[in-house]
Parts: C-alpha cells; sequence; structure tokens
C-alpha cells in the first residue's frame, strides 16, 4: 500500500508492503535502492523516515535528514517514507530517476490529487515512462500550468483514464493472434460466415443461364453488407489495432467502394527534390496510392479511427481548430501531392515502368492534378451518439471544404454513411426490379 502525504515544501511517498517489510531493507541495504510497484524507485539517500500507522504529518516534519537518523531505526515501523517531489514555482520537481527515465517530470502545485494510478497503469505500466518514449530526454514533462508544452490536467486525465484495463488489454491480446494468424485458423470469421453463408444461397438460387438484372443488384447489395458489417465490427472492437492492420483490411475494399480506381499501390517511391541533405534529391515513400481506370495518380491515408483525432479540445477564438492528427496527416498528404507534382513526365515514365506488370496493355500512370483521400478518425462514439457539439461539426465541415479541391476528408463514419446509402438504394433497386419481374 502507498499514498503521497504532503509536509512542508516537499511530497512524501509513504509505502506500507502488504506482506513482509524485510525484502525493502534488503532491497536497500545490498543494492542501495528499491523498486516499488514496478515503477518507483529510490535511492537509500531517498529514506526519510518510516512512521506507524497512527502518526500524523506533524511527527513527519520533525523527522530529520537521513544523516541524522539510525538506518537501522528507519526500519522499526510499519511505514517507509521516500521523498518523491520538491514544491518550487509552482511545480511540484520530481526527478526523472524515480521513473526510470532521463525527463525531468513537473506537476503543477494543487493541480492533480496525487495517487497511484496517475504514475501507474494496469498491469505496472509506467505512464511517466510511455510519455518519455516521445520526447526527447532533455525536455521536461510538464503537465498542468502554463509553461510552454504543457500537458493540460484534464488531457492528462482523459490520458489516464484511456490507459488500457485488463478486459482491454486480454481482447487485444485475442485480437493480434487473430489477427497475425488469421490464414491459418479463422480470420475476421464473423465476415466470412456472412460472406459463405450468402454464397451458399446464390449458387442454389441462381439459374445456369445468363444473370438476369435482379440477381446482379442482389449480388451488389450482399457485396456492400459486407464490406459495411466488416467495418463496423471493426469499430466496435475499439482502438485495439494498429493503422497497418486498417490499412490492410481497408486495401481489400477500396477498390469495391470506390469503383473509379482499378489498382492500389503500396509503398509508392516518390522523389523529393528539397528535402535532401545539400539540396541533394532524397526519396519519399507514399504508404498507399490509387490509380483509376485512365491511369490518374491519386494519394490515400488511412488512419486509425481515433475520436479525438479531428478537432483540437482547446478553440481558438471560440472556432474549433484541427486536432494534431488531421493537421499532420493533411500536411502529409500535401506533401505527397506536391512532390508527385514536381517529378512531372520522369515520374510518370519511372512509375509506369515499375508498375507495368499492374496495368492494362498499352496503359501509364499518369500525374495529372493529383488529388488526396484521407480517411481519418470518427464523428460518432462506439454507441452511436455524436462525439462532437453542434459548433464543432459545423467547423469540422468548415475544414474539409476548405481542402475540398485538393483532397477528400473522410471520417470512418462518414465512409459507413455512404455505404448506408448505397444499400438502401440497392434494396429499394432490387424491390422495384423483383416486382417488375414478376
Amino acid at each position: 500500500m502507498l499514498k503521497f502525504v504532503s509536509i512542508g515544501d516537499e511530497v512524501r511517498l509513504r509505502y506500507r508492503p502488504d506482506f513482509d517489510q524485510s525484502w525493502v531493507e534488503g532491497q536497500l541495504r545490498d543494492h542501495g535502492s528499491v523498486t516499488i510497484s514496478r515503477v518507483f524507485t529510490f535511492e537509500r539517500a531517498d529514506l526519510v523516515d518510516a512512521a506507524s500507522d497512527d502518526e500524523t504529518d506533524e511527527r513527519g516534519e520533525q523527522a530529520g535528514d537521513l544523516d541524522d537518523l539510525d538506518f537501522e531505526d528507519t526500519f522499526d515501523a510499519d511505514w517507509f517514507d521516500f521523498r518523491f517531489a520538491r514544491r518550487r514555482d509552482g511545480y511540484l520537481h520530481i526527478d526523472g530517476r524515480i521513473f526510470d527515465i532521463d525527463n525531468k517530470v513537473l506537476i503543477v502545485d494543487g493541480g492533480l490529487a496525487l495517487e497511484r494510478k496517475l504514475f501507474v497503469a494496469e498491469r505496472n505500466i509506467s505512464v511517466m515512462a510511455r510519455i518519455a518514449d516521445l520526447l526527447p530526454p532533455e525536455q521536461d514533462i510538464v503537465i498542468g500550468g502554463d509553461r510552454d508544452q504543457c500537458v493540460p490536467v484534464q488531457a492528462f486525465l482523459d490520458l489516464i483514464k484511456r490507459f488500457p484495463g485488463t478486459t482491454e488489454l486480454n481482447r487485444y491480446a485475442a485480437s493480434r493472434i487473430s489477427t497475425v494468424l488469421g490464414d491459418h485458423f479463422a480470420l475476421m470469421a464473423d465476415a466470412r460466415a456472412r460472406y459463405e453463408s450468402y454464397m451458399d444461397k446464390a449458387r442454389s438460387s441462381l439459374k445456369s443461364a445468363s444473370l438476369e438484372h435482379p440477381e446482379l443488384l442482389q449480388l451488389e447489395l450482399h457485396k456492400y453488407v459486407l464490406i459495411h458489417d466488416t467495418i463496423q465490427d471493426w469499430l466496435s472492437s475499439g482502438d485495439e489495432r494498429s493503422e497497418k492492420d486498417w490499412q490492410k483490411m481497408l486495401i481489400s475494399f477500396l477498390l469495391l467502394i470506390f469503383p473509379k480506381y482499378v489498382a492500389v499501390l503500396e509503398n509508392v517511391r516518390v522523389v523529393d527534390y528539397y528535402g535532401g541533405a545539400g539540396g541533394k534529391p532524397t526519396d519519399r515513400f507514399i504508404d498507399l496510392a490509387l490509380f483509376d481506370a485512365s491511369g490518374n495518380l491519386d494519394v490515400i491515408e488511412v488512419k486509425k479511427p481515433f475520436h479525438d483525432a479531428l478537432v483540437g479540445k482547446r478553440p481558438y477564438r471560440d472556432n474549433s481548430v484541427p486536432a494534431r492528427e488531421l493537421s499532420g496527416s493533411i500536411m502529409q498528404a500535401e506533401k505527397y501531392l506536391f512532390h508527385l507534382s514536381k517529378w512531372g513526365v520522369e515520374g510518370e515514365r519511372k512509375l509506369s515502368a515499375k508498375y507495368k506488370d499492374r496495368l492494362p496493355p498499352g496503359m501509364t500512370i499518369r500525374v495529372t492534378n493529383p488529388k488526396a483521400m484521407i480517411i481519418i478518425g470518427r464523428d460518432r462514439r462506439i454507441d452511436g451518439s455524436a462525439a462532437f457539439a453542434a459548433d464543432q461539426k459545423f467547423d469540422l465541415e468548415v475544414i474539409k471544404r476548405k481542402y475540398a479541391n485538393m483532397m477528400d476528408i473522410m471520417t470512418y463514419d462518414d465512409l459507413l454513411r455512404r455505404l448506408e446509402n448505397i444499400i438502401v438504394s440497392l434494396r429499394k433497386r432490387v424491390e422495384e426490379a423483383s416486382h417488375d419481374g414478376l
């Protein structure tokens, strides 16, 4: 059991082992340090005093430095007190070594009630270590306050809330096994079961003669129902799949959803004449590109369906602005389009030669005013409720229209709605065709 106590200008982590306290003593004596909850690492010099259950913080205030204490006496009580943070300049300053990271940690004083779950996620994952993985070692991790590049308190609490629990981690593990070993077992079993069921019915109902119009419409209908249900199933499972998994899943459906395109190209090399050292050309690689029946090349970006990937939480003068994920995706797509256009005729020739086996005979790839498509984020929550307020939704539409001349920004819910409209139209046409055939 551990808790945080405030004593003067410092905060201490007060720890009591659930069973035998001798392991703490042994670690400090033999190694000079001890790790608590697999996250907090303290050195012998951090040990201040051991307070019993009925002692108050006033006793702690009277405790002297470690040099004034007898080391053996510090183990007489049930609790171990370790220096955790110092108050300075409106922040609690925590040495990064406590979390085994190089970054210092600053938490706005009074902004958060310190407790274990702020630092230790499910299965003893260190929250600060995960954040430090994304930062250079010289950059402080700042929570709250008004310092540059600080993480707002609410955003940090949202992060803690969204850390996966045991159930989610177990489901992720099962999903990962299914994704990796699906070809050997039963990947996307529900979707395949629906498809096989339909095919069994189709084989028994279709005549050996040439297909009539209603059967063609019925085939189209089942195709789009399968695509819609598969995407919806993936969305229902949350954020457990990687961006690569989403790309691979959608690749198989893109040409059916957008029939103007005839092929999907992966990892397309394009020359960047401006980004190399010393002005030398360098290579960039587009994850996914599409070319249509005329050979025109377009770019597509497929991102994960995060709810907070579209508009930022902090408005600018009462206006919603693009979230970092969306603005970064837009910038990435714009640069790809820029490099493709600058590559020009030489690029068309090289791309046509590389992908000639994917092209119909006599066709060449053309880079003529290429456009981009971005599939990103969600505007609906898993329960079906709206993810944004009315003003945020309006501002998101403004953002989409701003870039409409060069790219199509589409949420996963936009994609589902498009499929739903196609399905409704096809069902109506099937009914009309069947009625006309009576």
